[in-house]
């Protein structure tokens, strides 16, 4: 249906020619700008509906207090992905998953799973690949943050947080029982669920239309196979340079997804764009910026240091099953 209006749209009340570059350009634009912000506002209300059953400060607390014997790092990326937020917007929960007392490697296996596997970032990839590869991202970025959490959780970094870190943890200052949620009816839920899922499609509509619409020119003017000649899955250095390439492009998924998409159709491999994704995405300066509040330049180079190189790791992984 969205193929026969987009068609409609751009070749019948536009009159545009289907075979010109602008053609192209602009029917890929309308086409995948309706039906990413359809599949957008469908999971967004998905997540919002398993949020509310779940919230993060009764999770908080409940990780804080009891042994999980590593399924906490399991819950931690879980809430991570139900939690629609950037790299930056994380932050604030981090610390406060700090001063409740969490251990740092589920602390951060959290900040690792929340930009990566947002809502967003489901519902551009099932939209722009489908929903397998979208199924596979998921359970990758799902699992990997949970292996960047053990790996950091095992080195002893501790002494690496900030003094008002270490005091903040000193004082586990845990979070007040919250009233009990669970007797409210489902119908009194999904009004402000439904709110909330239209705000977030509101907040990321720009980065949504921008990153699209870069895309739409990519996919009209540039041949397909044009970067196969610079770059293959045989160029062993091409994923860890998309990597570097990535990290001072900072944006969420909306705006970095559809350029992906067009990247993968002119021949880069998919692991090679997907790490440049999961780059952008998950490592950024203004992140390392807010994360100095809790940590030391050192504990931040470490802990971008394992995340890149599980990024570059998914990225060969990738690109072998692909």
């Amino acid at each position: 249906m969205i193929q026969h209006f987009a068609d409609w749209l751009v070749y019948t009340v536009f009159g545009m020619n289907p075979e010109s570059h602008w053609g192209e350009a602009v029917h890929f634009f309308f086409y995948d700008t309706i039906k990413i912000l359809i599949l957008l506002f469908s999971i967004s209300l998905l997540m919002g509906i398993i949020n509310s059953y779940i919230p993060i400060d009764r999770m908080r607390r409940y990780l804080a207090t009891h042994k999980m014997y590593g399924f906490d790092y399991a819950i931690a990326s879980f809430l991570g992905v139900v939690t629609p937020f950037c790299s930056c917007s994380s932050v604030p929960l981090f610390i406060g998953f700090v001063k409740g007392g969490l251990p740092l490697g589920v602390t951060l296996t959290f900040l690792i799973s929340s930009p990566l596997v947002s809502e967003i970032a489901i519902a551009m990839f099932w939209g722009s690949f489908g929903w397998k590869i979208a199924l596979i991202y998921t359970v990758s970025g799902f699992f990997l943050s949970i292996i960047a959490g053990m790996m950091l959780g095992r080195m002893n970094l501790e002494p690496h947080l900030s003094d008002w870190a270490k005091q903040a943890i000193k004082d586990k200052q845990l979070p007040d029982v919250e009233t009990d949620t669970f007797g409210i009816p489902f119908h009194k839920r999904i009004v402000p669920i439904a709110r909330e899922a239209w705000n977030i499609v509101g907040g990321v509509l720009v980065y949504v239309i921008i990153g699209i619409a870069i895309g739409g020119i990519m996919h009209g003017f540039i041949p397909t196979g044009f970067f196969e000649q610079y770059i293959s899955s045989k160029t062993w250095y091409a994923v860890p340079l998309s990597v570097i390439a990535g990290v001072p492009m900072y944006a969420n998924a909306a705006g970095v997804v559809p350029i992906m998409q067009v990247l993968v159709s002119k021949g880069i491999p998919f692991g090679t764009a997907l790490s440049f994704m999961m780059a952008v995405i998950a490592l950024s300066i203004p992140e390392a910026t807010m994360l100095k509040k809790v940590m030391t330049w050192r504990l931040i180079g470490i802990f971008f240091g394992i995340t890149t190189l599980c990024i570059i790791f998914s990225g060969y992984l990738f690109n072998l099953i692909f």
